[in-house]
């Protein structure tokens, strides 16, 4: 490999001569080879966005020579779109404000700027700390990076995934509606339900989690571009984070607004802490409704079997014909990875020291997956799961009809007392409720019969 020579304020190191980082990018590559897990694109989009922005008002306002900030803008505007992605290979774990990854696209749109004007890669034609980082620190660029990429995340990925198996759930619900089945609590058996109603629950859940999340946006919309260092805006023009924000908005189509207290908004992470903590919930309804899936399909032969989902792969490497729910496995799995998620994001949120937090990789790399694998994973248990579950009503009205807790239905006739000795004797006999209940002289044929209509126990009231 050929190397050119760079030099930053600790000295001379030596850089791969193609690289458009530089080094200080250099020193953290070899500082930092703990994980290979890297920033993921959204957050070197939200880089890209964040520099470009400011490129573009920082020329106008003749704080940029106005050539080298269109050159910054279309460099910046590279990186944003992806074309780079290999120039940014800095560890997640690393210096805790993110130093060593703002360095990095700094020095990246630098150099690439510096060619688009002619330059030579280190020539420093556009300076990566005057030029591309004018008013600007990691302080409050890596924070606000964060919040741009969780807010596009969220927007474009999780809340899409989530509508998609919410209205998968709701047309199941539809599709179900009439078909009868035993009611479970605690694993055993209770009082009828129908398919339909089961699956309107997981729907609900679903929608319930998409306006959690829709209530934590504001929250990542308020950007702490504009504190700079410690969060009073040393070097930073008055009133031109406000500006950057505006066009940062225009080009995501983001209401992003500034932090009300730019103290609060550096030193504190509170805004990641909520946002995944939402997220866990969500993650506890997917696992929820994945489990349940896994259950109601269980058998085909010795298990539940109330409902069919689609056969996508073989499920053994030994047993013939054996097909597994993988859907519903990966899903909770998702939801396992992001419940881990939401505790290192805790943990990281408590570790602000005075005047800024130190473990913002670690939040931005784990929100910003929380928010991914949420996402995809909805939309692929909508789409290779639930639209192709069959209901096995045949396999749902032979359970119910076994089910002795239907004698709940006869409290009101006969009381919970004799109910309950009725059920134990059924079960023991293996007789039907219905059976014992005539035996007995409890009621007669016409009253067990309304009181027994099982479509009609799904409904509320007394029978």
């Amino acid at each position: 490999m050929e190397y050119r020579t760079e030099r930053d304020s600790m000295g001379e190191v030596r850089v791969p001569a193609d690289a458009l980082y530089g080094a200080s990018t250099q020193r953290a590559i070899e500082n930092f080879p703990i994980s290979g897990i890297r920033f993921p694109r959204r957050f070197i989009w939200a880089l890209g966005v964040i520099k470009g922005a400011v490129a573009a008002v920082a020329g106008p306002e003749g704080y940029v020579d106005a050539e080298k900030a269109k050159a910054i803008e279309q460099a910046a505007a590279e990186v944003a779109r992806g074309d780079f992605d290999e120039h940014f290979p800095v560890d997640i774990f690393q210096t805790g404000s993110g130093t060593s990854t703002n360095t990095n696209a700094n020095e990246v749109i630098a150099n690439r700027a510096s060619q688009v004007l002619g330059g030579a890669l280190g020539s420093k034609l556009v300076h990566p700390n005057d030029h591309v980082n004018f008013g600007q620190s990691s302080n409050d660029v890596i924070p606000t990076a964060i919040h741009v990429a969780a807010a596009a995340e969220v927007r474009e990925v999780l809340i899409p995934g989530l509508s998609a198996l919410a209205l998968a759930l709701e047309e199941k619900s539809r599709e179900f509606e009439r078909v009868v089945k035993s009611g479970r609590t605690h694993l055993m058996d209770a009082t009828p339900v129908t398919l339909g109603q089961e699956f309107s629950g997981y729907a609900t859940q679903v929608r319930k989690g998409i306006e959690r999340v829709e209530k934590v946006l504001p929250e990542l919309e308020e950007l702490p571009l504009g504190g700079t260092a410690v969060g009073t805006g040393i070097n930073c023009p008055e009133g031109f984070a406000a500006k950057v924000i505006d066009v940062i908005s225009e080009r995501t189509g983001i209401p992003f607004r500034e932090a009300t207290n730019h103290f609060e908004a550096q030193a504190a992470k509170d805004a990641t802490v909520q946002a995944a903590g939402t997220l866990k919930t969500v993650a506890t309804s997917l696992f929820k409704i994945a489990n349940d899936l896994r259950w109601l399909s269980s058998g085909p032969v010795t298990g539940i079997g109330e409902i069919r989902l689609p056969a996508l792969q073989p499920g053994s490497s030994i047993m013939p014909a054996k097909v597994n729910p993988v859907i519903p496995e990966a899903v909770m799995m998702v939801a396992a990875q992001v419940m881990g998620n939401d505790a290192a994001i805790t943990w990281g949120g408590a570790n602000g020291n005075f005047e800024l937090n130190v473990m913002m990789p670690l939040i931005a790399h784990n929100l910003l997956q929380a928010i991914t694998i949420l996402g995809n994973a909805s939309r692929v248990l909508a789409e290779k799961c639930v639209t192709g579950i069959e209901a096995n009503e045949e396999r749902a009205r032979e359970l119910v009809e076994k089910n002795v807790i239907v004698v709940t239905a006869l409290n009101p006739h006969i009381g919970y007392d004799a109910g309950a000795a009725v059920a134990k004797e059924a079960f023991a006999s293996g007789r039907t409720v219905r059976e014992v209940v005539l035996e007995k002289g409890l009621m007669s044929a016409e009253e067990v019969d309304a009181a027994l209509d099982i479509k009609k126990m799904t409904e509320g009231g007394i029978l």
